[in-house]
This record gives C-alpha cells, sequence and structure tokens, in this order.
C-alpha cells in the first residue's frame, strides 16, 4: 500500500497550501519551517556603522527549527555583509525541518551614504525616470532605490545609469541594468562633470550606451541625470534623482 507525508505550509493560525510526497513506509504529517522576521524589513545602515541582526525564528508547527543566513550584494558582487560597502544586500534566511523539507524567508538591508551634494554627490535616491521625453505609468515614478557610491579613486558610480526603467518600471529585474556608470566631479558646484565610464552597455539588451550629462541641485536634494542609448532604437533617459533620509 502507498504510504503518504502530508506537508503543511501554515502562517500565523491558519493554513495556505498542501502537498503530498510518497513514501513506502510511513504517514504523518510534516511542517514546512515558516519564518517570523524581527524588525525592520528592509533595514537602512549607514555606511561604516555596525550593522545587528534583529533576528529571525523558523517553526515547523511549533518547533523551533535552526536556520543558517547568507548575505549577497546586489549591485556590487559582495558575497557577505560588508556594511564599509554601499549596496542592497538580500540576507537570506534557511531552515530545514526533520523530513527534509526547506522553508526560507528574506530581508533587504541597504547600506547608503548620503553626500551634501555640495562635495559628494554619494547618496540614496528614488528615481523619476523618462525615455524620449515621456514618463508611462506609475510604475516609473519614485523607483526605489538608486544607488551613487564614491569609488577608491575619487569616482562616483551609479547602480543604474538607466534609471531602473528596465529593472523596476518593466520589471525584468537585475538583468537590466545598466551598470558601470562612472562620473568624476570636477566642480560639483558649476555642475562640471565628465564620464569615464563611457560607453556603457545594458546587460540583458546590449547596445551602446553613453551618460551625456549631470545637473545637481543641492537645495532640493535632486540630480538629474541624462544618458542616451542604441540599441539599435535611438533612446534617451532622464533620470530625476531625489536624495531620501531614510
Amino acid at each position: 500500500m502507498k504510504k503518504i507525508i502530508i506537508a503543511l505550509y501554515i502562517t500565523g493560525s491558519f493554513f495556505t497550501a498542501c502537498t503530498t510526497v510518497d513514501t513506502a513506509d510511513v504517514s504523518r504529517i510534516t511542517y514546512f519551517p515558516i519564518f517570523t522576521i524581527s524588525g525592520a524589513n528592509p533595514y537602512f545602515v549607514q555606511q561604516g556603522t555596525t550593522y545587528v541582526d534583529p533576528g529571525a525564528v523558523a517553526k515547523a508547527g511549533t518547533v523551533v527549527v535552526p536556520h543558517t543566513v547568507a548575505a549577497a550584494g546586489k549591485y556590487r558582487g559582495a558575497t557577505t555583509m560588508d556594511t564599509n560597502k554601499v549596496d542592497e544586500y538580500l540576507l537570506n534566511y534557511t531552515a530545514i525541518n526533520s523530513d527534509g523539507f526547506a522553508g526560507k524567508a528574506s530581508r533587504k538591508v541597504i547600506v547608503y551614504k548620503n553626500g551634501d551634494l555640495v562635495n559628494s554627490i554619494e547618496g540614496l535616491y528614488t528615481c523619476t525616470i523618462s525615455r524620449n521625453g515621456v514618463t508611462p505609468s506609475a510604475a516609473y515614478i519614485n523607483i526605489k532605490y538608486i544607488y551613487i557610491w564614491k569609488n577608491t579613486n575619487g569616482t562616483y558610480e551609479v547602480s543604474d545609469a538607466f534609471g531602473g526603467w528596465y529593472e523596476y518600471g518593466r520589471a525584468l529585474g537585475l538583468g537590466y541594468i545598466t551598470p558601470k556608470g562612472t562620473i568624476n566631479a570636477v566642480d560639483i558646484s558649476t555642475n562640471s562633470f565628465t564620464f569615464p565610464g563611457n560607453p556603457l552597455a545594458n546587460t540583458g539588451f546590449g547596445g551602446v550606451a553613453n551618460i551625456t550629462d549631470l545637473t545637481v541641485n543641492a537645495a532640493t536634494k535632486t540630480l538629474v541625470l541624462k544618458c542616451g542609448w542604441a540599441a539599435p532604437t535611438v533612446y534617451a533617459f532622464v533620470a530625476t534623482l531625489t536624495q531620501v533620509q531614510p
């Protein structure tokens, strides 16, 4: 006679999903690990300060299950949490119950540094992005987040020179950003910049892109970043970045 395991996913006090797994010898219920994450999510950390994880608890039914944590930086390739490096980190929590079934949860940890936009353009920014003069829908307005960090050689780098148009607006994800957008600040006060990172390429579509202009307004905490792209259609992206303080 074929026996089964009934696997239950339980959130809070009520049942949310089930599945069956064949086994030769037993019939029983197994509870998948369900996480409760303490503290803020996303969690904001200023660059150079200490991050103390608020914690998470995994339970299989009423039984607390040990879990592991692994971190990965989104834009800069880190494989551990590094609060000295601006990035958006994903902390992945994983627990496995006694029957070998895994449960997972995650926390986003944002390490940021905001410059004063007089001496530094570093920052955590929301973005409203237009293409060829058109901002089509709410998905392209107040995108969270675009990052600008300072490199060791004194230049700056933007996480996506297209301002999240494809990653967030089109919801295509990280595989469709335009990275390596390097900015050299000759004189921030007079909006004098050069762009030694040109030419750029979109990671998903390719093509040739170039940052063409950057204007900084310290009073309004905004930057306007312009980037042109031939893919082969010619597009002009204008990203209005607004610095935010979490």
